[in-house]
């Protein structure tokens, strides 16, 4: 049994990929046992140059598994594409856009102690080191129509919205954390059958922080922090604003119509 699990769903952005496992590498204690498994979702053939490249370097690492799904799943249905093989006390759900910049698994791990928790969030950074906001309150449907359109008309709304009134030098209970880099108790992410795939894309993290509240706690970590880089793809393509939109009346029709 590995000490941690990791999945990095792939979408031709093989570069940022290869930055975050080379930051799993550097930065993780040799003390733990790990496996990283990349899912492609990338559509390509075999021959298509950037795949072949990103294979190449790839086996450099010795804990990763690739593993190419032929199609766009989807990120929940991609995630979930090799749950059965999961064989671990925790997983990882990465995005390809972090990067380590020291040792945050052996500090999540030894937060877990604490078996009242089932998933943990550690402290997220730009590149700059400024603290992104992506640790949010219950789902409504204002909350949410403010943040994508009009956040700056409902300063203080988004700043609860967003938690930004609690200390974060501290722990505590978060009931959607954006699922950039999640940290959960691997038989407890099984039990609840990982995401649901009905969500192509988008809302499917707020889906399963609800459903790990439901079970257990999500809690910030606040004793180590990772860079994401957060391209915010909604904020500016119609298309995946479309998805987004999509995904939230998904969200609302599974769990109620919380207006505000």
């Amino acid at each position: 049994m590995y000490d941690v699990t990791i999945n990095i769903v792939a979408y031709k952005n093989y570069d940022d990929i290869i930055v975050a496992i080379d930051s799993l590498d550097k930065y993780t204690s040799s003390s733990i046992k790990k496996k990283l498994y990349v899912i492609d979702n990338s559509e390509l053939n075999d021959s298509d140059p950037s795949k072949i490249d990103f294979m190449n370097k790839i086996n450099d690492y010795g804990f990763v598994e690739y593993i190419d799904t032929k199609k766009n799943l989807g990120f929940g249905k991609g995630h979930n594409y090799n749950i059965d093989k999961l064989d671990s006390r925790y997983h990882i759900i990465m995005n390809p856009d972090i990067i380590l910049t020291e040792d945050s698994l052996s500090v999540l791990i030894d937060f877990m102690s604490d078996k009242r928790i089932g998933m943990c969030v550690p402290k997220l950074v730009d590149t700059e080191g400024n603290m992104q906001l992506v640790y949010r309150r219950e789902l409504t449907v204002f909350d949410l129509f403010v943040r994508m359109f009009c956040k700056n008309m409902f300063e203080k709304r988004y700043k609860y919205h967003t938690m930004q009134n609690r200390d974060y030098s501290k722990p505590f209970i978060v009931p959607f954390a954006q699922g950039s880099f999640l940290f959960v108790r691997t038989q407890l992410y099984k039990q609840i059958g990982g995401f649901d795939d009905r969500f192509f894309m988008y809302m499917e993290d707020a889906d399963l922080c609800k459903r790990i509240n439901n079970e257990s706690k999500l809690v910030y970590c606040p004793y180590t922090s990772v860079i994401h880089k957060w391209e915010k793809g909604s904020h500016k393509n119609i298309k995946l604003l479309k998805i987004h939109i999509q995904s939230m009346i998904s969200y609302f029709n599974k769990w109620g119509w919380k207006l505000s």
